[in-house]
């Protein structure tokens, strides 16, 4: 008789809680990607490859080269799947394929917790963690050393770097790009020029979308554009712009050449932003009456809009950005947010690309909500925890406003006493609300709620760098690591019943 599968591994083993799970999901999603009758060898079945997937990222093991030799060495993989070997490209193309649907199995896995009784929403604490981009600070560039790097690309000789350098430093901007007729010349010449080396016509290639704002629906939806002043204006074009950069979700580019031309869009993109953002402003001030009547006109100080783009991207991973963390050094990272209940069961994931976590209170809350009414938890949570990084003054009213208790510190850790300006109003009730007891015990629950579930990720799963590019890879991602988190806590919950 053939060995059986089933009795080369105990029956409390991990890898049957994920196939059990696996067998429970809607996975036709994965099916439509596949053509029937098609040439070539037949694919492998995507509910093998979805609980290959699970389960070697709940051990930690996210290499798809490693995942292939765990096929060939680790009885777990070979149960899953049946004795075959993926080939490491088969599993990074179907990771890479099924980016959104992968990510939609974080949802699956709660609904299953929601079924074991581990989705209560006694207390729900939001918290976010950095974690590393899969690319090197060294690969950061401003947009003059952009510049430089394009055109050596498309000379592909020595020869423009004595015409770029000659005498000088070397980081200085040629000659030719000095003038905004120039730059934009010497750019259309080196995109043309990569463009022939790679056999590819870019005539056809669509504008870049313009960014306009819209005055009237920003300051009625914005009203801290009336009195936040020129840097308000820039900071929401900002929002607006990396906003539609999320919707758009645009992968990372393989080629080199491809990647420096999408850096050196962004770059413009970015600077036209800017520069439409101060046009609005401008034109606001120019048009609008203070609350007395008056002309606002004049009473802005004189703005010189810059030349050039300024800031830098990263060549690797254009979506991160670089940052740090108490005690630690700079690096390319990403902020990835999570909201945990008591049980320390995750019941929102999102990714952003903002070192702090200010201003991320009410979605990554509204995430969590809405996972919860999806699978049948209308009540609402007793408390939303969230430390001082998350202070901010308008979200802590309006979940207030839905009948939410929420307890967020107004002061840092690092700072002895207030923040100047912080004394009154909703900053001293919260302050007196966490001395209570009820409030200051409450709120000790926040550290030891999801501090553990980091701990656990990062060192226990050694899951502290994205193996992917890009931010819709790097969400994808951090949702498929938070699904076989909450898959491992299921596991644990159902050998805990079964003892």
């Amino acid at each position: 008789m053939p060995p059986s599968l089933t009795e080369w591994l105990p029956t409390d083993h991990l890898v049957w809680t994920v196939l059990g799970a696996v067998e429970q999901m809607d996975l036709s999603r994965f099916n439509a990607a596949y053509r029937m009758g098609g040439a070539g060898r037949p694919p492998f079945d995507p509910q093998v490859l979805v609980a290959l997937l699970l389960y070697a990222y709940s051990r930690g093991n996210r290499s798809s080269r490693g995942i292939e030799r765990s096929c060939w060495e680790d009885v777990a993989f070979k149960v899953i799947t049946g004795m075959r070997t993926p080939d490491h490209s088969t599993i990074a193309e179907f990771r890479r394929r099924h980016e959104a649907d992968i990510a939609e199995l974080f949802d699956d896995v709660l609904g299953l917790c929601r079924e074991a009784g581990l989705v209560s929403v006694g207390v729900i604490v939001i918290d976010g963690t950095k974690i590393k981009a899969n690319a090197s600070m060294d690969q950061n560039r401003s947009y003059r050393g952009l510049v430089i790097e394009i055109l050596r690309e498309a000379e592909e000789t020595d020869r423009l770097e004595d015409e770029l350098y000659g005498d000088l430093r070397g980081d200085e901007l040629p000659e030719q790009l000095r003038t905004p007729e120039g730059r934009k010349q010497a750019l259309e010449d080196a995109k043309r020029r990569l463009a022939e080396r790679k056999d590819r016509q870019t005539d056809d290639e669509p504008e870049p979308e313009k960014f306009q704002m819209d005055l009237e629906s920003a300051v009625l939806d914005r009203p801290a554009l009336r009195r936040g002043g020129r840097r308000e204006w820039f900071r929401v074009a900002r929002q607006e712009l990396e906003a539609r950069r999320e919707r758009q979700a645009q992968p990372i580019a393989r080629d080199r050449d491809d990647r420096l031309l999408a850096a050196l869009d962004r770059f413009e993109e970015n600077h036209r932003v800017e520069l439409a953002a101060n046009d609005a402003y401008e034109h606001w001030r120019a048009t609008s009456r203070d609350t007395k009547g008056r002309v606002m006109k004049g009473n802005s100080k004189p703005f010189t809009a810059p030349l050039e783009p300024e800031g830098t991207i990263n060549l690797s991973d254009p979506d991160s950005r670089v940052m740090r963390t108490k005690g630690t050094p700079s690096r390319q990272a990403y902020n990835a947010q999570a909201a945990v209940n008591e049980h320390q069961v995750i019941v929102a994931a999102q990714i952003t690309v903002d070192a702090g976590d200010f201003g991320h209170l009410e979605p990554v809350l509204n995430s969590a909500l809405e996972h919860l009414h999806r699978h049948g938890v209308t009540e609402p949570p007793g408390a939303v925890l969230a430390d001082a990084g998350y202070w901010h003054t308008r979200q802590i009213e309006q979940a207030c406003e839905r009948g939410l208790d929420v307890l967020v510190s107004p002061d840092g850790g690092l700072r002895d006493g207030n923040r100047p300006g912080w004394e009154n109003g909703l900053y001293e009730v919260m302050r007196q609300r966490l001395k209570t007891e009820t409030g200051h015990e409450l709120y000790k629950l926040r550290k030891s709620t999801i501090e553990p579930v980091y701990g656990q990720i990062k060192h226990n799963r050694r899951i502290d760098t994205f193996m992917r590019r890009g931010r819709a890879a790097a969400q994808s991602e951090w949702r498929l690591i938070t699904a076989t988190h909450n898959l491992l806590k299921l596991h644990n919950h159902s050998i805990a019943n079964t003892t």
